[in-house]
């Protein structure tokens, strides 16, 4: 079985089909920030997935079954225990390969980005499964190009699984507190400019962690057609942060550590391998009165 790219195209998609050693993922979540404000209002994708998924789709429950459900912080990843039985219970692990594809970022928002697919494939690719893709433009796009849909859930055999955990994708609090001041780790915030400079809310720990750079997660890709802009084009938006040298250490972070593996995936696609998620990210981070925040531009 040949490597697969990091994103695959609807028509790829199409054409594979019907490979045996395909197994495809809807990883969609509804979630969406309420207008007066607060924590943003989650539901799981499931119901959507039995009206209508991409034929051969198994559904991956990332808000219950695939994150930590004991932690005071949503979404962070689970034990290696519990997500390996729940991939293998899917009928993904060895000798087999895996596209993921989602509904888009936010409900109601024009913003392209498949972050809830990318979230699955970081975490995947983080225990070991490495033959994992997702869709562009995901669902939406699929839809727009009259592609069909299917209301049967495909019954797989459970599957075997022998890779191995890549500690160096996941950041932890510690490794991010020693980033602050270390040349040679870039930090990337994913947030939108207003959350990162901390303008949208008189919250006193909203912001930044000192010396990061921003790149919004919702830059990478046409609203319109949900496509990916081209390599030039993300390329440039990196830039200025020095986070496409290779010879630096990234590590990406939003909100809960989702937009942030948008991040890390594209930064991936354009070459550089060295990123890591810092999970817990601003939910962690903002939690803990010891950890400084810039709530200005700069």
């Amino acid at each position: 079985m040949n490597d697969i790219p990091l994103i695959v195209t609807t028509e790829w998609l199409a054409e594979h089909l019907d490979d045996p050693k395909l197994r495809i993922v809807d990883a969609t979540v509804f979630m969406k920030f309420p207008e007066a404000g607060g924590p943003p209002e989650v539901e799981s994708g499931r119901a959507s997935y039995e009206n209508g998924h991409i034929p051969g789709a198994v559904y991956a429950d990332i808000v219950g079954e695939l994150s930590d459900t004991d932690s005071a912080l949503p979404f962070t990843v689970p034990s290696r225990e519990t997500f390996i039985e729940k991939m293998t219970e899917l009928g993904i692990g060895d000798g087999l390969y895996t596209v993921i594809y989602d509904q888009n970022a936010l409900v109601g928002e024009s913003i392209a980005s498949s972050y809830w697919a990318s979230r699955l494939s970081w975490q995947m690719r983080y225990e070991g499964f490495g033959q994992v893709a997702i869709l562009e433009g995901g669902l939406q796009k699929w839809l727009a190009e009259e592609r069909p849909l299917s209301t049967e859930t495909p019954d797989y055999p459970k599957a075997n699984f022998s890779g191995q955990r890549d500690d160096g994708m996941l950041a932890t609090k510690e490794e991010v507190q020693k980033a602050m001041d270390d040349e040679q780790t870039i930090l990337i915030n994913s947030l939108s400019p207003e959350e990162y400079a901390g303008t949208q809310t008189d919250d006193p720990r909203s912001g930044h962690i000192p010396g990061s750079e921003n790149v919004f997660f919702g830059l990478h890709a046409d609203e319109q057609t949900k496509a990916l802009y081209d390599d030039d084009k993300l390329r440039a938006l990196f830039e200025h942060t020095g986070a496409l040298d290779p010879g630096k250490k990234v590590i990406a972070y939003c909100g809960g550590g989702i937009a942030a593996t948008w991040n890390a995936l594209i930064l991936n696609k354009l070459g550089q391998p060295n990123v890591a998620v810092y999970d817990g990210s601003m939910n962690e981070w903002a939690s803990d009165p010891s950890c400084p925040i810039v709530k200005s531009t700069k």
